[in-house]
């Protein structure tokens, strides 16, 4: 059971930090309390990594597993050394290229990170994020925060602070809002730890991107095809995530057919009292609004620019929730670039319920 406490609520601007508010939120986390705080990706829950009961707390406040690892993140390169026993060649060329920034990576553990952080596994996910916000908090609070997304467990992960309070108010101690979030899923997640190093979770940081770098690069066959029932390596692996209260139904196959289908459907669910949302394109939505005026149609984006899709998906998602809608359909992405990403986010939040239309 959680304890109700009074969750702080301050306002900080990446470009006009502030020091005193930043001290705050260090001296919270250093006593082992509870921060959530903005990154380049969504909304974190911060607690300090090396700290035990920490981690407990984040597990807590989003009831989440405790066998789901946390990723640790860190402000200083030179801050890896103390929480992995071994960096990989890989590791050294992808932090390179991608450090800082949305990129999660797997490393053999010190005995620094307590099995509390890492799920019970003798890897650590590291990552040293580009939001300067985040780079002040995390080092304010001493260097290292486990930090997974700050919303309960299954839901949709904030990207907005207003749904970090929606989820997390009286049970954490702080809630920094940044305001919005720019790439708005949550990092690439790459084990190094095995050869060739594997693709876990897709993100900003694309399969294309990591193979220019790397040459081979793996990518687990649950990413895309469903859970696994083993023992998930890193956040996001085993369990339902990403999801609303409503059902998500995604539909494949050839544009103009896949439009019709969803009109047909979402109509008829309209007329039987449903509430029905829409997940649409800017070259879709005003289709859907000629055909289907009862429903809750929202654009995610263009197509030609699937990066605007990723930033607005979970806010979508979630705006679908405020209106209590019933029964959500999708339209399908393209599996390449972030594409890949923004599918792999769908497919969470629909519990893999994919048709051909």
């Amino acid at each position: 059971m959680i304890i109700t406490m009074n969750t702080q609520i301050i306002k900080i601007d990446e470009n006009q930090m502030d020091p005193e508010a930043i001290r705050k939120a260090g001296k919270i986390l250093q006593q082992g309390g509870i921060v959530a705080f903005p990154t380049e990706t969504v909304y974190g829950l911060g607690g300090d990594a090396l700290n035990p009961d920490s981690s407990r707390k984040i597990y807590a406040a989003k009831g989440r597993p405790s066998d789901n690892p946390l990723i640790v993140h860190i402000c200083r390169m030179e801050d890896l050394h103390k929480i992995v026993s071994r960096i990989p060649e890989s590791a050294r060329k992808l932090a390179e290229a991608f450090w800082p920034g949305p990129l999660t990576m797997i490393f053999p553990k010190s005995e620094a990170v307590p099995y509390e952080t890492t799920g019970g596994l003798d890897t650590v996910a590291v990552r040293f994020p580009s939001h300067r916000t985040a780079q002040a908090v995390i080092d304010a609070a001493g260097g290292y925060l486990a930090a997974p997304s700050a919303n309960t467990s299954g839901r949709p992960s904030p990207t907005l602070a207003r749904y970090v309070v929606e989820d997390m108010d009286g049970r954490i101690d702080m809630v920094i809002d940044g305001g919005d979030i720019p790439i708005g899923v949550e990092s690439t997640i790459v084990d190094c730890t095995v050869e060739p190093p594997m693709l876990l979770r897709p993100g900003y940081i694309t399969a294309e991107m990591l193979g220019e770098v790397l040459g081979e690069v793996s990518q687990d066959q649950t990413m895309m095809h469903g859970d696994t029932r083993e023992r998930p390596k890193a956040p996001g692996m085993k369990y339902r995530h990403y999801a609303p209260k409503g059902d998500v139904t995604i539909y494949t196959g050839e544009l103009e057919r896949v439009v019709e289908r969803i009109c047909e459907l979402a109509d008829a669910q309209c007329t039987a009292g449903k509430k029905v949302g829409i997940i649409a394109t800017d070259e879709s939505v005003q289709t859907y609004k000629n055909r289907v005026s009862k429903a809750s149609i929202k654009s995610a984006g263009t197509r030609n620019n699937e990066e605007t899709i990723a930033r607005h998906l979970y806010q979508i998602l979630r705006e679908f929730d405020d209106e209590e809608v019933e029964v959500i359909y999708s339209e399908a992405f393209d599996e390449s670039g972030i594409g890949q990403a923004i599918m792999n986010r769908l497919l969470k939040a629909a519990g893999h319920h994919v048709e051909q239309a």
